[in-house]
């Protein structure tokens, strides 16, 4: 027995028209719809903003590459001058003497000069703006290097020479305080990674 076109094409036609009405029989109102513009938020009185008066800082190109410790600044073989800081969660005062006294341990750099009522310090710092070489995989795994040679310090490091390095303690919101170096790339990146490590920014 064979089945006549109008048996075969009406559930086709039915199930096409189904599938291209989709959900629509289904939807329901859209809530968003009716929804009405509610005024913008406002902040409260009393609540203070930091600041951000040095936040937009635009060092130069390829001034501040990422190293294991955090930001820091490495540009050629001559440094360049940049800032670079972080931000502790105490009060300038205390953070101040906290800085000075991770700086008397004397291996950051030694303290040329420093401002109680500014808070400031100022050091002499030897820093190198080349990289120490590092063993390869194969020396590192089969001992092909020395295992009792102490690791180089910054102090030999080929390129090394002292450079001067500002650190700055100021305000950053209602009980914060950032600290900021400015100076040599290479000399910035070793006291605001040593700091930071010490200090816990």
């Amino acid at each position: 027995m064979k089945k006549s076109p109008l048996v075969v094409a009406l559930p086709v036609l039915a199930l096409s028209a189904l599938l291209l009405s989709g959900c629509g029989m289904f939807r329901s109102q859209k809530a968003w719809e009716a929804a009405k513009q509610e005024s913008p938020l406002e902040i409260p009185p009393g609540l203070d903003t930091p600041s951000t008066s040095a936040a937009l800082v635009i060092p130069e190109p390829g001034a501040n590459n990422p190293t294991t410790n955090g930001a820091t600044a490495r540009v050629g073989k001559g440094g360049s001058v940049i800032a670079d800081g972080f931000v502790l969660s105490d009060n300038v005062d205390n953070t101040y003497r906290r800085v000075g006294q991770a700086l008397e341990q004397g291996d950051i750099g030694q303290v040329i000069a420093h401002d109680d009522a500014a808070h400031t310090y100022t050091l002499s710092v030897v820093a190198s703006a080349v990289k120490a070489s590092k063993p390869g995989l194969f020396s590192r795994v089969f001992g092909g290097g020395k295992k009792d040679a102490p690791a180089a310090s910054s102090a030999s490091a080929p390129g090394a020479s002292a450079h001067q390095v500002q650190v700055t303690i100021g305000n950053s919101g209602q009980n914060a305080s950032e600290v900021r170096a400015q100076g040599d790339s290479a000399a910035v990146a070793k006291v605001v990674d040593t700091l930071k490590s010490r200090l816990g920014g």
